[in-house]
């Protein structure tokens, strides 16, 4: 039977401390989104102490303060997308008085399962983030809920609007949220705050000598007009996201743990059958590299079906340190672009060689990038109008880089974070290992049939 969800408090969440108004326009990285579905993540943390007394009186009155003093310093957070009339391009504004919508709920879910090794229905995560509120007129950019599962822990659900903030700097969010709110119950708030989670919000970082933003603009005009059946579509500055498939109910999740030893023991594959091959090539074998090739080719062989079926792969790419000058870490926005090859067909990953043919092809990605991989942004969207439901497209989510496991908000580290937008497309999640011993772990969203085989595939691949 599907769990039940109580809202019991939605609640607006201003800044502590606000000096006016703020305006940050889009760059071409952001216009990238504008559009598409948020990025929803549910981050568990496990404490049988969660009673709803200690909830009520200290868990939410600990994060509702803290989030409203980290809100100081992330004014456009609270702010909001809009698109002037006469503007060229939407802008992020913060205004006096604007606020976040902080939703709080309690579930009668199984903890265990949703935090586990086993599948569990996608639906049951979907009540565990709250909407995000979009319109014509203006986007919110970040929607957070906390959630009670009563003596069993607690979690909470961030949706965030993706022309707003990529991961890093989602996570750059998360984490001076968490380590005000433990400074607060260590009663530490006087230390010095972190300076690499101090958010900056120089524009003029972002260059765009050739107008990628016009052209940008452009596709996003012409794919918008594909959508709406050729026609213009009624208001062309619209901000409404475009609506999600309906997902079917028998799609699974599935949490995958690769340790450091399971990911040199693949290592060690690759290199033997790469110096067997007729055409030995040294290859990059990063852990992501390794990781992402390792769930491409299995999730390529679950689904089975036609050998010259169109396949391919696509993974963000942070360009903070890869463009001239770099852009500093702390940057606040985004400053992702993509690698994608497609299609290609699935039998190149579903014979003897498809794991080092998969790592040979991310290999190649990854050698690849350097400073012109900004200048793919266009390619992106107009790679998005030629998927069709018959192309098997694996892009990822998050990063090993993040740091997600580190959020400690007092209550310890988390026991599973979980990125639910996934379900959108056939994306992958990946993050660090929880134990932090160098292992990934691996989210996986995919009808129950399909996932069963998958489970198969990844488990045995080990055993070689």
């Amino acid at each position: 039977m599907a769990s039940s969800l109580n809202v019991i408090d939605v609640s607006r969440i201003t800044p502590a401390d606000s000096s006016g108004s703020l305006t940050l326009p889009l760059t071409f990285f952001d216009l990238l989104w504008y559009k598409l579905h948020p990025v929803e993540r549910v981050i568990f943390y496990r404490s049988t102490d969660a009673t709803r007394p200690f909830f009520d009186s200290s868990i939410v009155p600990n994060l509702k303060s803290s989030l409203s003093s980290s809100l100081s310093h992330y004014l456009p957070l609270a702010g909001k997308l809009v698109w002037d009339s006469l503007g060229k391009k939407p802008s992020l504004v913060y205004s006096p008085n604007d606020a976040v919508l902080f939703t709080v709920a309690e579930s009668n879910a199984d903890f265990s399962l949703l935090t586990g090794q086993k599948p569990f229905p996608a639906a049951e995560l979907y009540p565990l983030v709250s909407e995000l509120q979009n319109s014509d007129d203006s986007a919110a950019a970040v929607s957070l809920q906390v959630t009670l599962f009563p003596n069993q822990g607690f979690c909470i659900g961030v949706s965030a609007h993706h022309a707003v903030l990529d991961g890093k700097t989602t996570t750059m969010f998360l984490k001076f949220w968490a380590d005000t709110c433990k400074r607060r119950q260590d009663q530490t708030v006087n230390t010095s705050l972190p300076q690499d989670l101090i958010p900056l919000y120089d524009r003029t970082v972002i260059k765009d000598p050739k107008d990628i933003e016009t052209e940008v603009l452009n596709k996003w005009s012409s794919l918008l007009k594909a959508f709406s059946g050729g026609k213009e579509p009624d208001n062309p500055k619209s901000l409404k996201i475009l609506p999600s498939p309906e997902l079917s109910p028998d799609v699974v999740r599935f949490t995958f743990d690769l340790s450091r030893e399971d990911i040199q023991t693949l290592r060690e594959r690759l290199k033997r059958e790469s110096s067997a091959s007729s055409s030995p090539k040294e290859l990059r074998l990063s852990t992501f590299v390794v990781t992402y090739s390792y769930a491409l080719t299995c999730i390529i062989r679950a689904r089975g079906g036609d050998p010259n079926r169109p396949v391919g792969y696509g993974f963000a790419v942070d360009c903070r340190s890869l463009l001239d000058p770099p852009v500093p870490p702390n940057y606040f926005g985004n400053c992702v672009s993509a690698m994608f090859k497609i299609p290609l067909k699935a039998e190149r990953f579903m014979g003897e060689e498809g794991f080092l043919i998969a790592a040979r092809y991310v290999s190649d990605s990854v050698e690849e990038l350097d400073e012109s991989v900004a200048l793919k942004v266009p390619e992106i969207l107009v790679a998005i109008q030629t998927i069709t439901q018959e192309l098997q497209v694996v892009s990822v989510a998050g990063s090993t880089r993040f740091g997600v496991y580190g959020l400690d908000f007092g209550w310890g580290k988390p026991e599973r974070v979980v990125i639910v937008s996934i379900d959108q497309g056939e994306a992958i999640s990946m993050a660090e290992g929880r134990d932090g011993n160098g292992g990934v772990e691996i989210g996986f969203s995919l009808k129950k049939h399909e996932m069963e085989a998958l489970i198969d595939l990844l488990r045995d691949g080990l055993k070689h």
